[in-house]
């Protein structure tokens, strides 16, 4: 097998979801649509998040950052699929696959860890809430933020580092339609004992270990919710916190898929829906989860509308 040059002239062939071309509009108009919902719906969320001071809030703080984390992890995939389907060009060169390759894993890291950062603000708020304001104050806030970004950032390029040491062949084709690592992996001509290593070890510590977190929190306030008496008290607090359920179930759930298909599957298709669901649609539902089930959002919708018309 030849081996070919790790930049220079070195192209993979993403082969996409069908070679029909009678289903490539089709494809096109799906995914530019989802894609738009999904800029236009973080977009929104962001929007009424920092016009309104009423939510000028540790937990829609988190939440802010959720919804940008959400827009870039689907802007490092879809544009690139889109541009393929109309050029009708599957090739993408070896420092853009890496780069790819970077975004499409640090930014799942960066939801995983900024969620337990939500499920650790929602258990000091109905835990501890005289301290909450003590506690969650606007520097521990934003050293939180910075610590989810740097953890993610380090790890990708600990990923890119040991991906630029292995050997492809020229020209590869990736059943994928977007450079996946666990994909390109397969694709390399040397040995990825390292490579393979170092996922299932972050799988295990930046996937696991979270979930294990926002578990124990929840434990947590459940016991506490099931002590207030009223239940006016009750239903607040699990309003509160069902948003960021939701969203921890749809992450984690579609996670989960798509991990378990890339590592104990050989079928493209199979993993092809896993990743729609984690890389596109679960960004695209989460500003819905969070705009159709929580009153501050709809409140502060109402109140952005109010002085939009007023104007």
């Amino acid at each position: 097998m030849e081996t070919g040059n790790k930049t220079g002239a070195l192209k993979f062939i993403l082969l996409g979801f069908s070679d029909n071309t009678e289903l490539q509009p089709l494809i096109f108009g799906l995914f530019l649509t989802m894609y738009l919902i999904t800029m236009l719906g973080n977009l929104f969320i962001i929007l009424v998040i920092s016009s309104d001071p009423h939510l000028h809030t540790p937990m829609y703080f988190f939440l802010s950052n959720l919804s940008f984390i959400d827009i870039c992890f689907s802007s490092t995939v879809v544009p690139k699929m889109l541009v393929n389907i109309q050029t009708e060009n599957k090739a993408i060169s070896y420092i853009d696959c890496l780069t790819q390759v970077f975004f499409s894993t640090c930014f799942p890291i960066l939801d995983s860890l900024l969620l337990t950062v939500m499920a650790y603000d929602r258990y000091v708020a109905i835990c501890h809430p005289l301290h909450y304001t003590v506690i969650m104050n606007s520097r521990l806030c934003g050293l939180l933020v910075y610590i989810t970004w740097f953890i993610g950032v380090m790890v990708s390029l600990l990923h890119i580092y040991l991906m630029m040491q292995l050997n492809f062949c020229k020209d590869l084709e990736i059943p994928h339609f977007f450079c996946e690592l666990t994909w390109i992996l397969k694709a390399a001509c040397s040995d990825t004992f390292l490579n393979v290593t170092l996922i299932y070890f972050i799988t295990g510590v930046l996937g696991v270990f979270p979930f294990i977190v926002i578990m124990f929190s929840y434990s947590q306030i459940v016991s506490s919710i099931s002590k207030i008496s009223s239940s006016g008290g009750k239903q607040k607090a699990f309003s509160t916190c069902g948003s960021h359920l939701s969203v921890v179930s749809l992450f984690y759930g579609t996670g989960v898929g798509d991990q378990f298909t890339s590592t104990m599957t050989h079928s493209s298709q199979n993993f092809l829906i896993g990743s729609v669901m984690y890389a596109v649609v679960t960004p695209m539902l989460n500003p819905f989860i969070y705009s159709l089930r929580n009153k501050d959002v709809k409140g502060a919708l109402a109140r952005l509308l109010s002085r939009v018309a007023a104007c």
